[in-house]
């Protein structure tokens, strides 16, 4: 294969989220929702060359444009990735990720006794802090693993 051969063909429609740090691809795929029962048409490179990072990851989603509350928790995991929206084969919008001050609803707090695991009906909340995410409610601090939080708030 020379330099200039694709490794994964070009998508016609679709999210191509590049710039990922290796290793991470199956959390991106984990924030999404993604896990092969649902049909989408996804292609993975993980630890590929990169100038950039040494080594990275690569998500491409056919068919799907991501939200920005998406991108807002790949950021939490991929902060250095790039968002490439792409229609009929061309990439119609690139941007990086940026951290939000905040994100909702996406996380559950680890702490048992927060009242967003017990039977109130409150959101969860958390403030992004420089490596990792606190509780807005209860202060508990996140920092490793926090693709496992996604998705159960």
């Amino acid at each position: 294969m020379t330099d200039t051969e694709l490794r994964v063909s070009k998508i016609e429609s679709g999210t191509v989220i590049d710039h990922i740090a290796g290793g991470q691809a199956l959390n991106v795929l984990a924030i999404l929702g993604i896990d092969g029962t649902s049909g989408e048409e996804v292609s993975v490179g993980m630890n590929v060359p990169s100038d950039r990072l040494g080594r990275k990851d690569i998500v491409k989603v056919e068919g799907r444009e991501l939200s920005q509350d998406e991108v807002d928790v790949l950021s939490l995991i991929a902060p250095a990735a790039t968002i490439n929206i792409v229609r009929e084969f061309e990439v119609a919008d690139k941007r990086r990720v940026t951290r939000p001050d905040t994100v909702g609803g996406v996380l559950s707090c680890p702490n048992a006794n927060c009242i967003t695991t017990e039977s109130e009906p409150v959101d969860s909340r958390f403030d992004v802090l420089e490596e990792g995410v606190r509780c807005a409610y209860c202060g508990t601090i996140v920092r490793e693993s926090i693709a496992s939080y996604i998705g159960t708030a």
